[in-house]
C-alpha cells in the first residue's frame, strides 16, 4: 500500500481548473478552490445587494482648492476635492482631483485606472529627468520612488496614493503616445500608473524569483489601492519585459524557460490581486554592434512562437532603433520605441512582427518560411544600411558558399526564396538574419505602417533569427 504521504507530496498545491483567453477563471489552491468572476456579474451581484454609501458630490468652497491654480467648479466627494482647472501639460482644460490631505494633482478621469508596469535589468531602467507631458494622467506610486523603481535594492512600500513623475521611462512614454492619440481622435484621456522594477539578476531564472517580481507585485497592489481610494476600478494594460543583454543564461532553452518562469510568476501574483492574466511585450533584441547576447538570441526567437499560454508579443526588433554614442537608444528612438510597444498593446490580438521559423535547402536554392500579419517586404530603400541581401547570411559554411540574390516566394507571400552561389556545406549550417554579424540589421518587414510623432513612417520589422539549415538531400 502506498505511503499517504507521499501520495500528498505529490499533489500539486496550487493550479488551475479552468483558463479562458483573458485569464484564469478557477484555480485552486490549499484552501479550497478560488474562482474569478467577470466585471459584468460582479456588477449584477452589486445590484441586488444592499447598497453601500458612496460620496454624493457636493459643491466645496472655493477656499479648499490647491493654491495658486487657475481652478473652478469645485466639489466635494468623499476625502477628494474634483474641480476643473487649467493646468500644465498637454492635456488642456480637464477635471482633475486633490486629496484634502494634500499631495499631487491627479486626472479625473472615466474609466479604470491603468496600469503600465515593467521588468527587466539595468537597460529597462533607462529614464529621461523630464516631466510627463501629460504630468496629472501619467503618475506613480507616492511612495517617493518614482517610475523607474528602486533596482533591486530594498523592498518597496505600500502605498494607496499616486505622484507625478519625475522622470520618464518607457512605460511611461508608451502612456504618453497612447494620451496623444486619444487627444487627436478627440477620446477620453485614461489615467495612467506606470512603474518599472529591475534587478542585479545575471539570468532569467534569477529574474524570475528576484527582488523585481516582488517590487512589481506590490506596485501592482499600489495600483488597485490607490483606485479603490478613488473609488475607481483597476486594471493592468501591459507588463513590459526588458531583459536580453544582461542574460547569461548558457543555453537557449535555459533563457527561454526563466522567461516563461517570469511570465508566471508575474501572471500568478496579479491573479491573486485580483487581475486578469497580463498582456506581456517586449523588444527583441539582436545585439549591439559585435556584441550579440549569446543564447538570449536563440532564446528569444524561441520564446517568439513558443510561450506556452501567456500573452507575450514582440513590438519590434531592436535594430530598428538609433543608438547614441554610448550605445542607448536616442531620445527619438525612445518615443518610436514606445509608439511601437503602444500600437502593440492596442492591436494585441493581430499584432505580430515577421517571424522567420524554416529555412529548407533545394540545391542551390534556399527557401524560407516566415509568419507575419500581413504580406512580406523586402525594403528597397534599406533604412539601416543592411546592404544587398537585406540583412541574410550564412554561418557555419565551410566552402565559401554565398547568397547571389533573395526574393519573396511568387508562391507564398510570407515566404522568402534565396539564390546561392552553389550549394553550401558545413556541419553547423545556418541562415542568420540581422545578427551573428557586425551589423545586426535588416530589410525584411510586413505592410504595416505608422506615421511617427518624430516624423517620418514606423514599420513592423522581422524578427532576427539565426535558423538551422535543413532539408534536401544537399544539407
Amino acid at each position: 500500500m502506498a505511503d499517504t504521504s507521499d501520495e500528498n507530496d505529490l499533489t500539486a498545491s496550487h493550479g488551475v481548473v479552468l483558463r479562458a483567453r483573458n485569464g484564469d477563471v478557477i484555480r485552486y489552491d490549499p484552501s479550497g478552490l478560488v474562482l474569478r468572476l467577470s466585471d459584468r456579474v460582479v456588477e449584477d451581484l452589486a445590484l441586488r445587494l444592499p447598497s453601500r454609501d458612496t460620496p454624493v458630490a457636493t459643491p466645496a468652497n472655493t477656499a479648499d482648492l490647491p493654491e495658486g491654480i487657475d481652478a473652478w467648479d469645485a466639489r466635494t466627494e468623499g476625502d477628494w476635492i474634483t474641480f476643473t482647472a487649467r493646468l500644465p501639460g498637454d492635456q488642456g482644460v480637464r477635471g482633475f482631483r486633490a486629496h484634502i490631505d494634500g499631495g499631487d494633482i491627479i486626472a479625473e478621469a472615466n474609466g479604470p485606472v491603468l496600469g503600465i508596469l515593467g521588468i527587466g535589468g539595468a537597460s529597462a531602467a533607462l529614464a529621461t529627468r523630464i516631466p510627463a507631458r501629460y504630468p496629472q494622467h501619467i503618475v506613480a506610486p507616492a511612495d517617493d520612488i518614482g517610475a523607474v523603481g528602486h533596482a533591486g535594492i530594498e523592498l518597496a512600500k505600500s502605498c494607496n496614493r499616486l505622484e507625478h513623475l519625475r522622470e520618464v521611462t518607457h512605460e511611461a512614454l508608451v502612456a504618453q503616445s497612447i494620451l496623444d492619440w486619444r487627444m487627436a481622435d478627440f477620446g477620453p484621456l485614461p489615467l495612467f500608473v506606470t512603474r518599472v522594477e529591475t534587478d542585479s539578476s545575471t539570468t532569467t531564472a534569477d529574474l524570475a524569483c528576484g527582488k523585481a517580481v516582488e517590487n512589481l507585485l506590490i506596485a501592482a497592489a499600489n495600483l488597485r489601492a490607490a483606485a479603490d481610494l478613488m473609488g475607481k476600478s483597476a486594471k493592468v494594460l501591459a507588463v513590459t519585459l526588458d531583459f536580453a543583454l544582461e542574460d547569461h543564461s548558457d543555453t537557449a532553452q535555459a533563457y527561454r524557460d526563466g522567461m516563461l518562469a517570469v511570465m508566471e510568476a508575474v501572471s500568478s501574483g496579479l491573479w491573486s490581486l485580483g487581475f486578469d492574466r497580463p498582456l506581456f511585450v517586449s523588444r527583441f533584441y539582436s545585439g549591439l554592434p559585435d556584441v550579440a547576447p549569446g543564447p538570449a538570441l536563440d532564446g528569444q526567437w524561441e520564446l517568439s512562437w513558443s510561450h506556452g499560454d501567456h500573452r507575450l508579443i514582440h513590438s519590434a526588433p531592436a535594430y530598428m532603433f538609433a543608438l547614441d554614442e554610448y550605445d542607448r537608444p536616442t531620445d527619438i528612438a525612445r518615443t518610436q520605441q514606445a509608439e511601437m510597444t503602444a500600437s502593440a498593446i492596442a492591436e494585441a490580438a493581430t499584432w505580430k512582427c515577421p517571424t522567420l521559423h524554416l529555412a529548407e535547402l533545394e540545391g542551390k536554392t534556399l527557401r524560407v518560411a516566415a509568419r507575419a500579419a500581413g504580406p512580406l517586404v523586402l525594403d528597397d530603400a534599406d533604412p539601416f544600411l543592411a546592404g544587398a541581401h537585406g540583412g541574410f547570411h550564412l554561418t557555419g559554411c565551410e566552402n565559401g558558399a554565398e547568397i547571389n540574390a533573395v526574393c519573396i516566394a511568387e508562391d507564398d507571400p510570407q515566404s522568402l526564396v534565396l539564390h546561392l552561389s552553389k550549394v553550401p556545406e558545413g556541419a553547423d549550417l545556418r541562415l542568420a538574419y540581422a545578427c551573428a554579424g557586425t551589423r545586426n540589421v535588416g530589410a525584411l518587414r510586413d505592410d504595416w505602417t505608422l506615421t511617427s510623432a518624430t516624423g517620418g513612417a514606423l514599420h513592423r520589422w522581422a524578427l532576427p533569427a539565426h535558423l538551422p539549415i535543413t532539408g534536401g538531400r544537399h544539407a
